[in-house]
Parts: structure tokens; C-alpha cells; sequence
């Protein structure tokens, strides 16, 4: 019994490449997301006053951190509409880890 359960955990089937398709996917739509909101948080704030974001590397480091964990050190952003993009690129993360699990879910559930 055992041996037939890593046999069929270490075979590659279908659902192995619907699975690595999925991900690449995401990880893919995720990059170009990270660069878009990159160059978007860096035009919308760095004039602001008071902002932290003053260079590219910050807005780099300030939308890569949003779309990993929802959360960086430094200070959300103070423009109105670095605002919409900071909200956009959590509903981004938050769909990303939702849907991530959910083909995860649907590999494992497959026979």
C-alpha cells in the first residue's frame, strides 16, 4: 500500500503539468505586476511630501514587499492614487495566495 502511494506521488501525469502550468502562470502575471506597480508607486510618490519612497529601488522594494506579505516598514503610500495602486497590488496578493492554494487543492484532490 505504501509503495502504491509514492509511486503515484512520484509519477508525472497530467495534472503534474496542469499544476506547473498554473503556478508559472501566476509567478509570471505576479512579475509583471510587481514591475507595473514598481513603476507606477515610484511616479505616483516620489514628489510627495513626507513620502519614504524617493526612488525607484524604494517603489521596487515597497510593491515587491506588498505582494509577498501585504505589509513593508515602509509607510503606505500618500497620493490618492498610490493608494489605489497599494490596494490593487494587496487584492493582487491576496487572489494570488487564494487561487495558488485552491490548484494546489485541485492537484491533490485528482486521481
Amino acid at each position: 500500500m505504501i509503495s502504491e502511494e509514492l509511486k503515484r506521488i512520484w509519477s508525472w501525469e497530467e495534472r503534474h503539468r496542469r499544476l506547473l502550468a498554473r503556478l508559472a502562470i501566476v509567478v509570471a502575471a505576479t512579475l509583471v505586476i510587481d514591475a507595473v506597480g514598481s513603476v507606477l508607486v515610484y511616479f505616483l510618490e516620489r514628489g510627495a511630501h513626507g513620502t519614504e519612497i524617493s526612488t525607484f529601488g524604494d517603489a521596487l522594494f515597497f510593491t515587491t514587499v506588498q505582494l509577498l506579505t501585504v505589509s513593508s516598514q515602509i509607510k503606505n503610500p500618500l497620493t490618492p492614487w498610490g493608494r489605489v495602486v497599494d490596494v490593487g497590488l494587496e487584492v493582487w496578493a491576496v487572489i494570488v495566495v487564494a487561487g495558488s492554494a485552491g490548484a494546489i487543492a485541485a492537484f491533490f484532490s485528482e486521481r
